[in-house]
């Protein structure tokens, strides 16, 4: 893989080239670029798809010990990803975390499309019992580490409060192995994940709505139709919000729409970007 040296660190990225329009797809909290794969092997033919992997749990590259790790760190490294790529009017595709939101009004001057997949937003964070659980064991010496564990055993991965809640479709566990690994058999990469949750704030994205409604270029919100971890509900209130904004459903798709449902959620994306030229 391509890598990248920003202020915080190295990180991997993949591009698959091109002169179309670039389109940046961002993971959530626990994910790396292959959560994409689907999405990206359905658009590369008509677009530059470029997928970098973000320092929230699956990346295989430690950051510095100082590094800001907070989740507008990440933005912050994010900006700085597409600005030392070059990057101009790219379609911005966030999901499960809320990672895109905090760039508007503040360095989305690089942003052409912003699409929000089911993710972080509002009042839900950290989002639903995954995510509580989550910030509550990084908050316990040893607890992350013991949480962590649980990733280890098909079954529990499985169940509706660990990963099988976030997906409609089971999740096949060998990416659960490829995702867990690094934070499974690196104390670093535990030490990146911990500094980002207990980093939470409750009203991080309540603060960030407030500057939606600035964002005077379209925007898409495609939501999971089955999402129990992030409300349906809070994706058509984050459509509310943004001016430009519209509002569709992903069906028989959870939080993890790209792995559900990447044909509906391509469809989408392609209608919206040629509507949207």
């Amino acid at each position: 893989m391509p890598e990248i040296e920003l202020s915080a660190g190295v990180i991997d990225f993949t591009d698959t080239g091109g002169d179309g329009e670039v389109v940046v797809l961002v993971h959530g909290l626990g994910f790396d670029e292959s959560v994409w794969d689907e999405v990206v092997r359905e658009l590369r033919a008509d677009f530059r798809v470029v997928v970098p992997v973000l320092p929230i749990g699956s990346h295989r590259r430690p950051m510095r010990p100082d590094a800001d790790l907070s989740a507008h760190g990440v933005a912050a490294l994010l900006a700085e990803f597409l600005e030392r790529l070059g990057l101009h009017g790219v379609t911005l595709v966030q999901n499960d975390a809320g990672t895109a939101q905090l760039l508007v009004g503040v360095r989305d001057e690089r942003v052409g499309r912003l699409v929000l997949t089911s993710c972080e937003a509002l009042e839900n964070y950290p989002p639903g019992i995954q995510g509580r659980t989550l910030h509550a064991a990084s908050r316990i010496p040893g607890g992350l580490f013991l949480l962590l564990q649980s990733f280890r055993v098909p079954f529990l991965v499985r169940m509706g409060s660990s990963l099988g809640g976030m997906a409609q479709r089971p999740i096949p566990y060998a990416l659960v192995r490829r995702w867990y690994g690094p934070l499974l058999s690196r104390r670093a990469i535990r030490r990146d994940l911990a500094k980002f949750c207990r980093s939470t704030r409750k009203d991080t994205y309540l603060q960030a709505a407030e500057k939606l409604a600035e964002f005077d270029r379209p925007a898409l919100v495609a939501w999971g139709a089955q999402d129990r971890m992030m409300p349906p509900a809070t994706g058509r209130r984050l459509a509310e919000l943004l001016p430009h904004g519209r509002y569709v459903e992903i069906p028989g798709a959870g939080t993890l729409v790209q792995l559900d449902n990447p044909g509906a959620l391509c469809a989408e994306l392609r209608r919206f970007i040629k509507e949207t030229a």
